[in-house]
């Protein structure tokens, strides 16, 4: 699986939760929620050190990452997180994954 964010998810972020540079924030599956990708979860995320990460992204020396034992939930599905501007959140789009290992 890939993780992507764009610029300005990355920066929303950085603003929101006043990352300093060498910030990891971590991607994980909770129980509840909605628009997730399984039916009954969804995402959320924390700040932690990553310990096995199946996908990362470094933007602006903050680390984006999710780890193995989440990799259940995205089904051979890579992840995207955009900003959307209508209503100035991150937003999350599904891909079907093209990383072949």
């Amino acid at each position: 699986m890939n993780l992507t964010l764009t610029e300005q998810a990355a920066n929303w972020y950085e603003k929101e939760l006043d990352l300093p540079k060498d910030a990891s924030l971590r991607f994980y599956v909770r129980y509840g929620g909605s628009g997730g990708l399984q039916p009954g979860f969804s995402l959320a995320i924390k700040r932690q050190t990553p310990e096995n990460p199946i996908a990362e992204e470094n933007i602006n020396e903050v680390t984006y990452f999710v780890e193995e034992e989440d990799s259940w939930y995205f089904d051979d599905q890579s992840i995207i997180v955009e900003l959307n501007e209508a209503w100035e959140e991150p937003e999350f789009k599904y891909e079907e994954n093209k990383d072949t290992r």
